[in-house]
């Protein structure tokens, strides 16, 4: 513990307009890809930046419960994938009949068309049996890690760097692969890689199955069901226009 936190207070301030339109940018034209991926290697350096972006996340009572599990090999794709399959199979019977043949169509090939997947994990233990604020919410660890992917995912979009997000499989299947402990938590299985394109809007709205639903209607004040009084200002006037997710 520091004698004086206070000297490591800093003055904070508004970015510039274009340091606030880089964020904006990544936020709203960041892409789930699942087919785009080019084969070509992520260098080093900027794997770490990305992984340096995760682990700058918050984090309940600052226990960082992420780790960062690198999948390169094929082989390891490979049998990764033979686990997505099996569960996409089924998940795809789930789904009304004259739904299926869109389903099918999404090609979900990220896992073995990326160079790069990450397994990333959360482990309750980190901090002990009692952490600072996840005394009445056990779930907020899981919480947490999804920070660090979502940090992740904008540093990516920011370096040009495709990102798909798995999670069709039955986690203690992909944990024997892996070789993933029980106690811990399988959070995302991610892919990346670098891509020519991405859609212009979600690719799950571009292909009919969901529409963005409106800003309006989510905003609640005071009580849950309540409409504001006094309407948000629209994004268009007070900042760039969402593009999608």
């Amino acid at each position: 513990m520091h004698d004086d936190p206070n000297e490591f207070l800093v003055r904070t301030a508004a970015f510039v307009d274009e340091d606030k339109d880089a964020v904006y940018r990544a936020i709203h034209t960041r892409r789930d890809v699942r087919d785009q991926f080019l084969p070509d290697p992520l260098p080093d350096a900027l794997v770490r930046r990305l992984l340096e972006a995760a682990h700058a996340a918050p984090s309940v009572g600052f226990m960082q419960p992420w780790n960062f599990l690198l999948i390169r090999s094929a082989e390891k794709r490979a049998a990764v994938w033979q686990a997505f399959a099996r569960a996409n199979a089924e998940a795809e019977q789930m789904f009304p009949e004259q739904r299926r043949g869109t389903y099918r169509a999404l090609k979900l090939e990220g896992i073995r068309k990326a160079p790069l997947n990450i397994c990333i994990t959360c482990d309750p233990d980190r901090a002990g049996p009692v952490v600072l604020g996840r005394t009445h919410d056990p779930r907020m660890d899981a919480f947490s890690t999804v920070c660090a992917i979502q940090n992740l995912w904008l540093a990516a979009r920011a370096e040009g760097v495709g990102l798909g997000w798995v999670s069709i499989f039955h986690e203690a299947e992909l944990k024997v692969i892996l070789g993933i402990p029980d106690r811990v938590q399988i959070i995302g299985y991610l892919c990346l890689g670098f891509v020519d394109e991405l859609y212009s809007a979600p690719e799950l709205e571009v292909k009919g199955w969901r529409q963005r639903l409106a800003l309006d209607d989510l905003i609640f004040e005071e009580h849950w069901g309540a409409q504001a009084t006094e309407p948000v200002t629209p994004a268009a006037v007070a900042g760039p226009a969402p593009q999608g997710s």
